[in-house]
């Protein structure tokens, strides 16, 4: 069994994003999803991060329909998670200014806790 506490990031496929954008939502996903887990566990930073700096992963689900479901599913289950919706940002043809839910961040969490959310996700 691996306890170590992992975030997750999890990017939609299909909005074809630049590796700059992809990286830029990823990185919203792990700090929203970090910020909701310390609402729940003020000491978590001691538990994911002990020795200052902590595991993340970086996964693709091929639309916004699998990124919804995973979303429920770890809210089902109390994982910490943030859905991030992008919006004001304009690079066609899927940013044209209008909010679109481009990633979400799970965890920190073992891979025990999420592996039935995430195990159909490939690595980005």
């Amino acid at each position: 069994m691996d306890n170590t506490l992992r975030i997750y990031a999890i990017v939609r496929g299909d909005l074809q994003m630049t590796s700059g954008k992809c990286s830029a939502q990823s990185g919203h996903a792990y700090v929203n999803s970090l910020l909701e887990a310390l609402k729940q566990n003020p000491n978590i930073i001691q538990e994911y991060m002990p020795d200052g700096i902590g595991t993340k992963v970086c996964l693709v689900a091929k639309n916004e329909a699998e990124l919804r479901f995973a979303h429920y599913r770890a809210k089902e289950r109390k994982l910490p998670c943030s859905l991030i919706i992008d919006s004001g940002h304009v690079m066609p043809p899927f940013f044209d200014g209008n909010p679109i839910v481009t990633a979400l961040g799970i965890g920190p969490c073992t891979r025990d806790q999420v592996d039935f959310i995430i195990g159909k996700f490939n690595l980005l």
